[in-house]
C-alpha cells in the first residue's frame, strides 16, 4: 500500500527556511519520481520540484530555482524540500505525490494529474 506522509510545515517570516520531508512506504524511492506540488486558497494546484526515481535528477519549477532543492535519503525513504529564501507567495499547502511511469519524461512528471499517490499535505505560512 502506497502511502505518502508530509511534515515540516509552519508559519515563518520573509527570508526564512523551511525543511519539509515526505516519508514515503509502499515503493521504492530509486525507482518512482517524487513531485512536490502546493495549492494557495483559490489557486491551482502547482509544481514545485521534482526528483526521479531512477538517476535521482531534479527539476525545478521557475518561481523556485535557486531557493528550493530537493533530496531523498533511501535509507530513510524520505524525500526532503529545502526551502530558503521564503517569500509570502510561497504561501500554500504543500504535497507529495507519486505515480508517473518510471520512464516518464519531465514533461510528464510536472503535471499534477500524472499522479496516483498524494499525501494529506502540510501548511507553510510565510508572513510578517
Amino acid at each position: 500500500q502506497v502511502q505518502l506522509v508530509e511534515s515540516g510545515g509552519g508559519l515563518v517570516q520573509p527570508g526564512d527556511s523551511l525543511r519539509l520531508a515526505c516519508a514515503a512506504s509502499g515503493f521504492t524511492l530509486d525507482y518512482y519520481a517524487i513531485g512536490w506540488f502546493r495549492q494557495a486558497p483559490g489557486k491551482e494546484r502547482e509544481g514545485v520540484s521534482w526528483i526521479r526515481g531512477s538517476d535521482g535528477s531534479t527539476y525545478y519549477a521557475d518561481p523556485v530555482k535557486g531557493r528550493f532543492t530537493i533530496s531523498r535519503d533511501n535509507a530513510k525513504d524520505t524525500v526532503y524540500l529545502q526551502m530558503n529564501s521564503l517569500k509570502p507567495e510561497d504561501s500554500a499547502v504543500y504535497y507529495c505525490a507519486t505515480g508517473p511511469s518510471p520512464l516518464a519524461g519531465w514533461d510528464i512528471l510536472v503535471r499534477p494529474h500524472e499522479y496516483d499517490y498524494w499525501g494529506q499535505g502540510t501548511q507553510v505560512t510565510v508572513s510578517s
